[in-house]
């Protein structure tokens, strides 16, 4: 643990935050980063700082006033207003209290906050609010935790920290913590930090700086006092190669990502999915592959802040099957309804502490970890996966450590149960309310072109995972660049070439490795050409019917293949032309063989019904760019175009304007949109053809 305190970077910090918020929530900010920097210290949200100073009201008096972390805010980017401004005076008489809930607690946290609107102050505000030193760091470090998890934890901690530290007992964070903690420093005021067993490190100072390297140094022994420890490492007889992990991936996620599915009751949209992340390094998967990886997995987090990410306790599945993927269904499916009725037992046992007004939690298993594989992670989104991720791999690695030195010890069922249904926790998570697509995953071939680039960024916009699919190069590259400035880890570029069955069938895999499962393909590849029937040169022909016909079975094909393992239905959308209907002269070629795609995914409707997949096409008229990204199919076609009718490319474009009823341009956003009525399954409709022409009669489907 290294102390990365600038002086430099701590003036620009004041510089560019001291005038309106004052200097030192400015070095409150910078210090802040710095911890959340170092996963080792927090992760996604955890731990929390303050700093105490004055106020000034709207009629200008100053006030003594605390500037604590919000709840679930991220210290790594965390900015000014992060630290919400409370009164301190009337904080501060709340110690008089023999008790005090947690829901009155919050409600003067709100009554006291300066700025009404702010973001709610963290939990553990009072503990902040009682210790009289202005800075105050707290932290889940790793290595504390590695101590403190142990049956002699307290006597490691004094070992490796000495008397610079009080340490006490696990106190479930709210008011009883607070004042347990205010007494301890009057008990010691010469401490520099306080260790809570169970829980993490707090420390302080007069200046950010102080309370920061006071952080470092006491995590930095503790560090060093584990690794001159004894060392029992885990012992691995075989280890599996990473690659073979990964892709034994590949063949389980979609299968246990379809079982982890929930009900929704909604017959449109009959499942609630997940994503699901997969932990494959060699730490993890030597951890599985141990003789005592499973008697250390199931024991309880290193903290109760890690509960509403992981749950108590994740699901080990023993010995999995991964040579009959038929018999490792049944084996996983079993593992699930055996770990929902022991959660479901384990609620049961508490239900009576159940905070009013909150309803009971899914049953179902966040971290999954199997030997030969490594770990599945899942969440609603990549997001709230990839936190889940995060924790998992430090979970083991501490769990790692402490078997080195003897054995595990966590926190207790009933201090769990408390803590996973504490209403403050649940309250990190966020707004409930979600984007339409945001637990699904679409997969879009041609996503280079202009339609295949508007469907990706709609879909996104809808909180889609998108794996954007096209030939290899720079087209797809820029795509993706693009694409993921906006959507992060929602989008990812893969190379795919619709003629080749194993292409297709890489593409899949690789989307299943990342995602863990495809709900959503968009059939969009396709290519053009111009020529008369009489001069139609069967190779170049036969170049289009690759492409966009056999390209379109492989795509489905695969696509059913994969719908039937993953078991939660799905959508098919493939991007036709009017040109089925109303075929143009000199393209005989595109309209054949376009209608014979057509005709494959309205016979898919009528084959993948049964497993509840919804097949359906949009049909566009002309298309002839998205922002810069032009269309390779007019790029083919347009030049033809304009020769025949005398135009140039404006001229072009007004024409096929004119010829519909309704004058209207049509865009590549449009055609995104009319995937995107089928993608949220806005009517009970496969097998249907939706035009997106303007209106042109003699291109209606009949």
């Amino acid at each position: 643990m290294q102390n990365r305190w600038r002086d430099d970077e701590a003036a620009e910090f004041v510089k560019q935050y001291g005038a309106q918020w004052g200097e030192d929530l400015a070095r409150r900010t910078y210090t802040s980063r710095l911890l959340g920097a170092e996963p080792d210290l927090v992760l996604h949200g955890g731990g929390n700082t303050s700093v105490k100073g004055t106020h000034t009201n709207i009629l200008g008096e100053r006030v003594p006033a605390i500037y604590v972390k919000a709840s679930g805010h991220d210290m790594a980017a965390i900015e000014t207003d992060g630290h919400p401004g409370l009164d301190l005076v009337s904080l501060r008489k709340l110690r008089a209290l023999d008790d005090l809930r947690d829901e009155p607690m919050m409600d003067e946290f709100r009554a006291g906050l300066f700025n009404p609107h702010a973001a709610t102050p963290s939990v553990e505000t009072l503990v902040h609010t009682f210790l009289p030193p202005k800075f105050i760091d707290h932290t889940h470090a790793d290595a504390i935790l590695a101590l403190t998890n142990q049956p002699e934890g307290e006597k490691l901690i004094r070992e490796a920290l000495g008397d610079e530290v009080t340490v006490l007992p696990y106190i479930r964070p709210g008011f009883k913590l607070a004042k347990a903690v205010a007494a301890a420093y009057e008990a010691n005021p010469q401490a520099r930090g306080m260790v809570w067993m169970k829980h993490g490190i707090v420390t302080w100072g007069e200046t950010a700086q102080q309370s920061y390297s006071a952080t470092i140094e006491l995590v930095a022994r503790a560090e060093d006092f584990l690794a001159k420890q004894t060392a029992k490492p885990l012992k691995v007889a075989v280890q599996t190669p990473v690659e073979k992990a990964r892709g034994r991936v590949t063949q389980v996620a979609p299968i246990l990502r379809g079982l982890l599915a929930q009900p929704s009751g909604d017959q449109d949209r009959p499942f609630r999915r997940v994503i699901l992340l997969p932990l494959t390094t060699r730490d993890v998967l030597d951890f599985v592959d141990s003789d005592r990886g499973r008697e250390l997995a199931l024991t309880p987090p290193l903290t109760s802040d890690h509960l509403i990410r992981t749950k108590a306790l994740p699901l080990w599945i023993d010995a999995p099957r991964y040579e009959d993927s038929t018999k490792l269904r049944d084996q996983l499916s079993k593992a699930i309804q055996d770990y929902s009725a022991q959660y479901g037992a384990y609620v049961d046992r508490h239900a009576a502490h159940i905070p009013a007004g909150v309803g009971r939690f899914d049953f179902l298993p966040r971290v999954i970890l199997m030997p030969g594989l490594g770990a599945l992670c899942s969440g609603k989104d990549v997001k709230a996966a990839k936190i889940t991720c995060d924790i998992t791999a430090h979970t083991l690695a501490v769990k790692s450590r402490v078997a080195a030195m003897g054995s595990y010890e966590g926190l207790s069922e009933e201090h769990l149960f408390e803590m996973e249904y504490h209403s403050f926790q649940q309250a990190k998570l966020g707004p409930s309310a979600e984007l339409p697509l945001a637990r699904e995953v679409a997969l879009v071939t041609g996503a280079a072109g202009a339609i295949g680039s508007a469907i990706c960024e709609e879909l996104l916009e809808q909180g889609c995972h998108v794996a954007a699919t096209d030939l290899a190069g720079d087209a797809l590259s820029s795509l993706v660049e693009d694409l993921r400035k906006k959507f992060g880890d929602h989008v990812i570029g893969v190379p795919l070439d619709v003629t080749d069955p194993e292409s297709v069938a890489q593409a899949f895999s690789a989307v299943n490795g990342t995602w863990g499962g495809i709900d959503l393909v968009v059939v969009n590849a396709g290519v053009a050409m111009v020529a008369p029937l009489a001069e139609i040169n069967l190779d170049s022909f036969r170049k289009l019917e690759r492409v966009n016909v056999e390209g379109t079975l492989l795509v489905i094909g695969e696509a059913a293949r994969h719908f039937k393992i993953q078991g939660t239905g799905g959508d098919i959308v493939l991007v036709s032309t009017k040109n089925v209907f109303s075929p143009g002269s000199r393209f005989g070629a595109y309209s054949a063989t376009k209608a014979a795609a057509h005709q494959l995914a309205r016979i898919a409707s009528l084959e993948l019904a049964e497993l509840g997949v919804r097949v359906n096409m949009v049909a566009p008229d002309a298309v002839f760019s998205h922002g810069a990204r032009r269309s390779g199919l007019w790029a083919e076609v347009g030049p033809d175009r304009m020769r025949a009718r005398g135009l140039d490319e404006e001229g072009l474009e007004e024409y096929y304007r004119q010829r519909n009823l309704l004058k209207a341009t049509i865009t590549a956003r449009h055609v995104a949109k009319a995937v995107l009525f089928f993608a949220t399954r806005q009517t009970p409709t496969t097998g249907a053809t939706l035009p997106v022409d303007g209106g042109l009669p003699d291109a209606t489907p009949r």
